[in-house]
């Protein structure tokens, strides 16, 4: 059996988030929660929507470059130095 690549939700403090989505995706994403569903209790399939988002943007090579290079700190000037009272 092909192995999927979420399993179980863990339990975590959502963020309501409203989403359309197409009804051929939406058949896709109630055909994946019975796959996981298999595995023991039943899955909503809202639940799986937040770990297939991390798991699409964990493997984007792009963004994760993009991001690393925004963390970076900028090269600091140095400031003038201070006049000196005399």
């Amino acid at each position: 059996m092909t192995k999927l690549r979420i399993t179980e939700i863990p339990d975590e403090k959502p963020v309501r988030v409203t989403v359309d989505l197409p009804a051929d995706l939406h058949r896709d994403l109630v055909a994946y929660a019975a796959l996981v569903s298999q595995n023991g209790q039943p899955v909503d399939p809202a639940r799986l929507m937040p770990h297939m988002i991390r798991a699409f943007i964990t493997s984007d090579r792009g963004f994760r470059k993009l991001r690393q290079k925004a963390r970076q700190p900028t090269a600091k000037t140095q400031s003038p130095a201070a006049p000196e009272n005399g």
